[in-house]
């Protein structure tokens, strides 16, 4: 039976919005003697309080970024991380990395532990790429000649060889990225933990990382813990996976599952969305975005048959005038985050006087294959440039085959699955 590695009791981490400190200095003192000196709970903290991220908070609120988390994780696990953003992710990863420090609860760690949170973290930015990998070495508890033993490797893996006596602040983000991960995986630690810092290095890179974790914890029996929102990367390397809500762990379980509940909840809670624009930094021309997927008599609904036509309404108001010009875009895509198309609309007749206008997209039938998808939405004007309300995952959808029709209105006569991102029905001629 493997043994546990990595155990957390009742963990939460909660911020005050707005000030540092609880705002008086009575109260700072009080807090630090039972917390540093007399080892007890923050006295100031209220666990109660929800990360919810669509109401407006008050200055000086306490919000729990993280709520009275339990979790084993057991020796050569490789255990995937999932959740919207905000959920809580990177805050347990810095938890467990001790960058932070926990409000109340408790983190047991059996082993050495190498973290790779973001792009630069550890890294000084005055020293070069070779010092840089033995300052970490030996942050790591590594003796000098364990790290020359894999210096040569690191530098391979990383294909910094050219710049390694170059300081790090001449490094992209890109290259910075490589040498981190190459640094936390070839040290040989128990517990590899990485955030999603990946997804900033190019695709033969994430490749080559993806197949690192792999041989980390198959091969070599060591625990990785992996926050990503490619899904598709969670499921080819997670044994098990985790969802956070909310700073709250709402499921855990196998990776294939859970990744598809956690899909399913996401379509299902994205009917419909309506944003107010709260940007007091530039120019605001438009105060109110509304979105929803609808079919072609206007029930709005999240789950669509392969071959039908299905609508994305946007609403908007916009103080338009003769010299500007909105263009709305939307962005489509798939379960594993990555982008299918980017189609945009400007050639609305903008009227004088209106100030609120409808604009609908329709997506075709036999266009896209079975499965879940996201669209993003971005108001832009171009005259001047201007990005007035830009969104990431505004709706969520789900494609499913409709095998009562017939078969010569299924795509190709055959309604099961098809691998690709697409499974447009063509048409063909014979020619003899």
């Amino acid at each position: 039976m493997s043994k546990t590695v990595i155990k957390i009791e009742n963990l939460s981490k909660i911020y005050r919005l707005g000030e540092v400190g609880t705002g008086t200095l009575s109260h700072d003192l009080n807090r630090f003697v039972r917390m540093n000196i007399l080892g007890q709970d923050d006295p100031y903290a209220k666990v109660g309080h929800v990360n919810d991220r669509t109401a407006k908070a008050e200055k000086g609120e306490l919000v729990a970024a993280l709520r009275d988390i339990n979790l084993e994780v057991k020796e050569g696990e490789v255990l995937g991380i999932i959740g919207k953003n905000g959920a809580g992710k990177s805050t347990l990863l810095k938890l467990l990395s001790r960058v932070t420090s926990p409000t109340t609860g408790s983190i047991k760690v059996k082993g050495r532990l190498a973290s790779l949170l973001e792009v630069g973290t550890g890294f000084h930015p005055e020293m070069t790429g070779r010092e840089n990998i033995y300052m970490n070495g030996t942050i790591m508890g590594m003796r000098k000649w364990e790290i020359d033993r894999k210096l040569d490797e690191i530098v391979e893996f990383a294909g910094v060889a050219k710049y390694l006596d170059t300081p790090t602040k001449r490094y992209s983000s890109g290259m910075t990225v490589r040498l981190g991960f190459a640094i936390a995986a070839h040290l040989e630690p128990e517990i590899l933990v990485v955030d999603e810092v990946l997804a900033v290095g190019d695709a033969e890179f994430q490749k080559k990382a993806i197949g690192k974790m792999q041989d980390v914890s198959q091969n070599q029996g060591r625990t990785v813990l992996f926050v990503s929102h490619n899904m598709n990367s969670v499921k080819s390397i997670c044994d098990t996976a985790l969802i956070l809500e909310n700073g709250a762990i709402n499921q855990i379980g196998k990776t294939d599952k859970t990744v598809e509940n956690y899909l399913t909840n996401f379509v299902k809670n994205k009917k419909t969305g309506v944003w107010y624009n709260s940007n007091t930094i530039q120019e605001v021309r438009s105060n109110l975005i509304e979105i929803k997927t609808c079919h072609s008599d206007n029930e709005i609904d999240t789950v669509f048959k392969s071959h039908e036509d299905f609508k994305v309404l946007v609403t908007f108001t916009t103080d338009f005038n003769e010299k500007t010009k909105p263009y709305l875009n939307l962005h489509l895509k798939d379960s594993n985050d990555e982008l299918l198309f980017i189609s945009n609309f400007s050639d609305l007749d903008y009227k004088r006087g209106e100030e609120k206008y409808q604009v609908e997209c329709i997506i075709p039938g036999n266009l896209l294959n079975e499965g879940f998808y996201t669209i993003g939405i971005a108001l832009t004007y171009l005259n001047p440039f201007n990005v007035d309300f830009s969104h990431k995952e505004v709706l969520g959808f789900q494609i499913e085959e409709d095998l009562n029709i017939t078969l010569n209105d299924i795509r190709c006569g055959y309604g099961g699955p098809f691998p690709g991102k697409f499974r447009p029905k063509l048409k063909w001629n014979v020619n003899s």
